[in-house]
């Protein structure tokens, strides 16, 4: 369930563009896999901040690949915004992209410290 773009964008400013959430695991493991890539290549895990935990700790504004999945993204093609649940901690928190601050690469940044935190503050 989409709680609409209005109160997405309350729990995170920073994001101008439209989410969409991902409707179900298959989804989820889909789009996650371009973590894998970002990790990978040099140049995009640099530029997206996203690195493999096992090479070594990352923390945030850094994604650790290993330890996330995507679970909204972008709309529209080519926006690269994403929702992740950030499984570093006992409990996952939700992280979000943003390149809004510095439009230059992207930081990964709190949305909320839980996912049900998430959840209440998009009244779900």
């Amino acid at each position: 369930m989409h709680p609409g773009d209005e109160r997405l964008h309350e729990v995170s400013p920073w994001f101008p563009e439209p989410l969409d959430f991902l409707p179900d695991v298959r989804q989820m493991r889909r789009e996650s896999r371009s973590l894998d890539l970002f990790a990978d290549d040099r140049a995009l895990s640099r530029l997206f901040r996203t690195a493999r935990g096992s090479a070594g700790p990352v923390e945030l504004p850094w994604l650790d690949a290993e330890r996330a999945v995507l679970i909204a993204v972008n709309r529209v093609p080519g926006d690269d915004v994403a929702i992740a649940l950030d499984y570093r901690g006992e409990e996952p928190r939700v992280v979000g992209s943003d390149f809004w601050t510095d439009p230059t690469r992207c930081a990964w940044r709190t949305v909320a410290p839980t996912f049900p935190e998430f959840a209440s503050a998009l009244k779900l």
